[in-house]
């Protein structure tokens, strides 16, 4: 189904419910949730997804997974053509989808699947072809790899709070001392404290935020050089470093693969 809401199909007696929509660049859905699971695949332009327990980067050519009854909110980055597989919880329980938000890599079967998907009848017969093709979408769906775009934010609410300033204004010059602070708390506590409540050390959790931003900032077409310098990198080459370590790949590889891949048709 093309530029339709889901919500018209909730209910739909069928498990899977695939639509594709076009969205204005910066557009904002504000906190909602569906009773559906939801895979969100980013044919063009770039997702970004927040809850209440991290923030999640949806790069072109990537998708992320939404558990069903899962309050959200999603934000474009410049235009974005989203296919979406909405999945019944039975469905999913089924594949053994996650029941937490992650970002997946997506393979050439799975768009495929997708972009025919689209055109199926919303009624389509479930033991004729349409039905073992969302079947096989589902399945594909499943065995995605996971991609590392997610910085999670802590349970405390000083903590989130202070973690989601940063979000707002990434840099990898923010210090720990300076965190601590925000949150009246020592440093030795902090550091304890933040690990027990991310699973992470602050510097690896800046670093990552840095890098997401970096990511969407680059997906939109600014300089390496100029990425690096506001996010706080002493130089482009220390930035393209950080980003090889954690990407395995040079930001201008990394670009060059995305502006191929939006190259390929859309059916």
């Amino acid at each position: 189904m093309r530029n339709t809401s889901v919500d018209l199909y909730e209910e739909l007696p069928r498990s899977v419910v695939v639509t594709a929509n076009d969205f204005a660049a910066g557009l904002m859905f504000p906190q909602h949730s569906h009773q559906r699971g939801q895979f969100a695949f980013a044919s063009r332009g770039t997702i970004s997804v927040s809850t209440c327990s991290g923030q999640w980067l949806v790069p072109p050519q990537r998708a992320c997974w939404i558990p069903a009854g899962m309050a959200h909110t999603m934000t474009m980055g410049g235009p974005v053509t989203m296919l979406n597989a909405f999945i019944s919880s039975e469905a999913s329980m089924a594949a053994q989808m996650p029941m937490d938000c992650c970002v997946y890599g997506v393979s050439m079967l799975l768009r495929n699947l997708l972009e025919e998907a689209i055109d199926l009848p919303v009624m389509y017969e479930i033991e004729a072809r349409a039905g073992k093709l969302m079947a096989l979408l589902v399945a594909e769906i499943a065995s995605m790899p996971r991609l590392s775009l997610h910085a999670p934010l802590p349970r405390d609410p000083r903590l989130a709070e202070a973690c989601r300033r940063l979000f707002h204004t990434p840099s990898v010059a923010t210090g720990l001392d300076h965190m601590a602070a925000e949150v009246s708390m020592s440093r030795r506590t902090f550091t304890r404290f933040f690990r027990e409540q991310t699973g992470m050390s602050f510097a690896d959790w800046r670093q990552q935020v840095c890098l997401l931003s970096a990511i969407a900032r680059l997906n939109d077409g600014e300089s390496v050089t100029r990425v690096a310098l506001d996010l706080g990198y002493a130089s482009p080459s220390a930035f393209s470093s950080a980003f090889r370590r954690v990407l395995g790949v040079a930001p201008s590889q990394y670009i060059e693969a995305q502006q191929n891949a939006v190259k390929m048709p859309i059916s």
